[in-house]
């Protein structure tokens, strides 16, 4: 599709606004940064609102993730999410009966009504069934 005039003149005046205004956006971010007139950023004002690690622990901590190793002194087992193990596995309810939240409702009603003939032995009518 064409450009149109009114598309080129509004792409023409916001690229004039951004020139007009960028030293003063510049201030603002400066302003921001807390490096108002100083070339650098001081690391001692860093480290005070951030902890700094050095690269190589933190290679060293991701190698030792991958590799299966957890330094138990180091680290509080963060490596072992805690999940839902009181589930059994035939019939996938937890401790307190309930279905896993992915499971439809139509899944978990056939998985109930299976039991309930497992259970029984016979099958159970259906609804409007008349013979």
């Amino acid at each position: 599709m064409a450009k149109s005039l009114r598309s080129k003149w509004k792409r023409k005046m916001r690229a004039e606004k951004r020139k007009k205004n960028a030293p003063k956006e510049l201030a603002r971010l400066k302003a921001a940064l807390g490096q108002e007139g100083k070339g650098e950023i001081i690391m001692k004002e860093v480290c005070e609102t951030a902890t700094v690690v050095p690269a190589h622990t933190l290679r060293d901590r991701a190698r030792d993730v991958e590799m299966g190793r957890d330094d138990a002194g180091d680290q509080n087992e963060t490596g072992k999410m805690e999940t839902d193990s009181k589930r059994n596995k035939d019939t996938l309810l937890n401790e307190h009966g309930q279905y896993p939240v992915w499971m439809n409702q139509r899944q978990a009603k056939k998985l109930k009504h299976q039991r309930r003939t497992k259970k029984t032995g016979q099958k159970k009518n259906k609804k409007g069934v008349a013979w």
